[in-house]
């Protein structure tokens, strides 16, 4: 059995690795060690995580996924969740998020087999409530910003987010020396939508 810790942040300004000491000390103070730990800073609401999946695909039957918290696993919507879940269950992996108290009992073998099924048969239920609520959290947030953004405009005070002028300029030479799309968004990380858009920015007048 093997322990993979799965830390997660949403953008690259946040610290994917804050809670790394936390996962650490709970699997310590289980008898366990962390045999590999994957890193992303990806939107939990996206269903395109490869780190997540690296893991996923790394284990065998039996092995932990441990994380902080439900929701660096997930804030996806219902269908994708239904997705990920058949991943992890086809792998036969345990989750272990040190919010949900009911999953640290997957981390030793129950008594008997009814004991197990009916830890397991609490944690699936417990693990969806909080993955539902992480869901609701997250569209609640982006409702409250896109009102409030809104509200900015409608007062004249909205400006949008500024514009990243030495990365558009670099993302720019790159397209007029012919390289391709997919190369450009590997190397900057922009978006597939950012690029279209300094794609057909008309070029400026000498």
């Amino acid at each position: 059995m093997f322990v993979r810790a799965y830390l997660r942040a949403s953008t690259k300004d946040q610290d994917a690795e804050r809670a790394k000491v936390d996962l650490q000390t709970f699997a310590k103070d289980k008898g366990l060690t962390i045999a590999a730990t994957y890193v992303e800073n990806e939107s939990g609401a996206s269903f395109q995580r490869p780190e997540l999946f690296r893991l996923i695909s790394d284990c065998q039957p039996g092995d932990i996924l441990l994380i902080e918290q439900v929701d660096r696993l997930s804030r996806l919507n219902a269908a994708d969740w239904d997705r990920l879940k058949r991943e992890i269950d086809d792998r036969k992996v345990r989750v272990v998020a040190l919010d949900l108290p009911t999953s640290h009992s997957m981390v030793t073998a129950a008594d008997d087999e009814f004991t197990g099924r009916m830890f397991a048969a609490i944690n699936r239920m417990m693990l969806d409530m909080l993955a539902a609520i992480a869901r609701k959290d997250y569209e609640d947030r982006r409702r409250r910003q896109s009102q409030g953004i809104e509200k900015a405009k409608s007062n004249g005070l909205y400006r949008g987010r500024p514009e990243d002028v030495k990365r558009n300029a670099a993302i720019i030479e790159m397209l007029g020396s012919g390289q391709s799309w997919n190369r450009i968004i590997a190397a900057t990380g922009c978006s597939r939508s950012t690029l279209s858009r300094l794609a057909n920015r008309p070029s400026p007048i000498d």
